[in-house]
């Protein structure tokens, strides 16, 4: 037995830390490119013309074809049929194929008039951004069930805490550095070329993986590990009529609904609210995804080591309540307090996605895991598309302000108040999930590492 394991290539330390580091990178080429455009929104208005309702609509984008097409589910369903793969490659090109599009939007390579009912640039950026969506999506469940491959039984929260820490380098640089790039190059669109750069050497990245996982594969048929039955769409019905999977993406769409879309709009937060200038205004957001590179792998430890998954989720979800109210309330409004604010926020950022993705696996089969994280990511879309619609429409109907003496031009104090009513709900999932964990015995509170 001692001969078989030792053959096994994910029992050596060395071989699935350094396949973890590979797919990380490709995920961190990708979320770059994500919130690239989020520190741009006052330069889109002034230079572009863009609205508060067109940047919403550019945002809600995300989840047309993911959402609406269902892409994400049958990239899922493709995952479990086709292997990791396969569709991480279809990822990756689908990434490639958006930005490309959405490069050429926003340089204005299309013209101008109108397709919708919408400003064509717009149109034409949102449609490169559905398109790369489907392509992060899918890339981010590939890395879950990539993950879960190599690390079950072992560092499993761990591992996937530091693949999220990674993944946030990429959203951390985004809100950082999009301003002072597009500033210094003189044309707002020269951080989305960087973006494209960056995903085709995430491309690459991921061939290489392809490597490994191949090796891994066969050292795991030589180890005589015996294979799950395959896949099949009875899976699915499995899947849904689970409870703890239900509570899990209820989580997952509500949590998620107020920390993404909120990033989005902090940028622009900030310069209103905080009259922090412009060109530094991603700063104070970048606080939020640098604090996650320590604490959602010291977080997700814990929970290989000590277990209390839903108690973590629970007191993140607090946490998140608790940012939003502080930013909704009209006082306080200076640059240090809004900093303060979101150090916390990123401790709750941390906190959740730290317990929450590791607990998958505890509910669901592995065979099954590939469908059960694109339904719960295809969950999770519906709020990232609806949400940025909801509060580019929410700014420009009720909190508009005079700004012709050179004042803010945003009240953002209703949005805030949206932000908190999702953490509200998102703490009575977490409470639900906690009593259902008890009632099922998922083991959500027990450790992820096994002796």
């Amino acid at each position: 037995m001692t001969k078989q394991i030792q053959k096994k290539l994910n029992d050596s330390a060395a071989a699935r830390w350094s396949a973890l580091a590979i797919v990380s990178f490709t995920m961190l080429c990708g979320y770059f490119l994500t919130d690239v455009m989020a520190p741009l929104k006052p330069m889109l208005e002034e230079e572009l013309l863009w609205t508060s309702t067109d940047f919403g609509v550019f945002n809600s984008a995300y989840g047309w074809f993911n959402v609406i097409l269902f892409m994400l589910i049958i990239g899922g369903i493709i995952l479990d049929k086709k292997g990791v793969r396969f569709t991480g490659l279809g990822a990756c090109t689908l990434m490639v194929i958006g930005c490309f599009l959405k490069y050429s939007a926003i340089s204005g390579l299309f013209g101008g008039g109108i397709i919708l009912g919408m400003n064509a640039q717009v149109f034409w950026a949102a449609l490169g951004y559905a398109i790369f969506a489907v392509g992060i999506e899918v890339a981010g469940i590939t890395v879950s069930k990539i993950i879960v491959k190599w690390f079950k039984g072992k560092e499993l929260a761990l591992a996937m805490g530091m693949q999220v820490a990674t993944a946030r380098i990429g959203t951390m640089l985004a809100l950082a550095v999009t301003v002072p790039f597009a500033k210094y190059f003189a044309n707002i669109a020269a951080p989305i070329l960087l973006g494209l750069i960056l995903l085709c050497i995430g491309f690459i990245a991921f061939m290489i993986y392809c490597i490994m996982d191949r090796k891994l594969e066969t050292s795991l048929e030589e180890a005589g590990k015996e294979k799950e039955d395959p896949f099949s769409f009875r899976d699915i019905v499995a899947i849904i009529t689970n409870t703890g999977f239900w509570l899990i993406a209820l989580l997952c769409v509500l949590f998620y609904s107020a920390v993404f879309p909120f990033l989005k709009y902090a940028t622009d937060l900030m310069v209103n609210k905080y009259e922090v200038d412009p060109n530094l205004a991603g700063m104070i957001p970048a606080v939020l995804p640098f604090g996650t590179l320590l604490l959602t792998p010291l977080f997700g430890g814990i929970y290989d080591k000590k277990g209390k998954g839903a108690t973590i989720m629970i007191i993140g979800a607090c946490m998140l309540i608790l940012v939003h109210v502080l930013f909704a309330m009209p006082f306080m409004n200076h640059w240090w307090f809004a900093t303060i604010i979101m150090v916390v926020l990123g401790i709750a950022f941390s906190l959740v996605p730290s317990a929450m993705w590791p607990s998958v696996p505890k509910i669901i089969p592995e065979k099954q895991l590939g469908t059960a994280y694109s339904l719960i990511f295809w969950i999770q879309n519906i709020g990232l598309a609806g949400v940025p619609l909801l509060i580019g429409w929410v700014l420009d109907t009720y909190c508009k302000l005079d700004n012709s003496t050179g004042g803010p031009a945003y009240n953002y104090t209703l949005p805030m108040c949206i932000f908190a009513c999702f953490g509200v709900l998102a703490l009575i999932v977490a409470l639900a999930l906690k009593v259902e964990n008890k009632r099922k015995g998922y083991g959500l509170e027990e450790p992820n590492i096994k002796n």
